[in-house]
């Protein structure tokens, strides 16, 4: 009785303290990195093409969740941090209701910043949460989740997790 009772309780730990859903690598032939994908509800809505050099993902829809990646190529030397205070100051402030949020280092296998920011959109309170990511001294990538505010907030485990495992190729 006693040994059912432990294989009960390992059975039960081997549960809860598995990761919801199987993490999944995400890379393709038109693009030079890769990302690990916490949950299957994350899904590929374009990849990069003649027209579009970027990659957008939705957790389920736009609203809940929404990942743009770009890779930007800036001047010797620019830094995350610039990158960052360059687009707050010649994007984002003129967003609606636009209202500066966080900044903070980040690292993963790529190092640099992550900004937070809220607007509204169609009425509805958004959030947004960049993480620029320093690949060298001239190539930066911004990965760039928006959605609805508290969707945003509640999958904020997942959107460091996919931070962090952006790797180059």
């Amino acid at each position: 009785m006693r040994i059912l009772k432990i294989v009960f309780a390992l059975a039960f730990f081997a549960v809860t303290l598995s990761p919801i859903g199987a993490q999944e690598v995400f890379t393709s032939e038109r693009i030079d990195y890769s990302i690990e994908l916490p949950s299957s509800t994350w899904r590929v809505i374009s990849e990069p093409d003649a027209a579009h050099e970027h990659l957008e993902f939705v957790y389920g829809d736009r609203l809940e969740g929404y990942l743009q990646i770009r890779k930007e190529v800036v001047d010797s030397g620019m830094t995350a941090l610039d990158l960052a205070h360059r687009d707050r100051d010649q994007k984002l402030r003129f967003m609606p209701g636009f209202v500066e949020g966080k900044e903070e280092k980040f690292s993963g296998r790529l190092s640099g910043v992550m900004v937070s920011y809220e607007y509204v959109r169609t009425g509805k309170p958004m959030l947004g949460r960049i993480y620029y990511l320093q690949a060298d001294n001239r190539t930066i990538y911004a990965l760039r989740f928006t959605g609805l505010r508290d969707n945003v907030t509640r999958i904020r485990n997942q959107t460091d997790v996919i931070a962090r495992s952006f790797k180059i190729k």
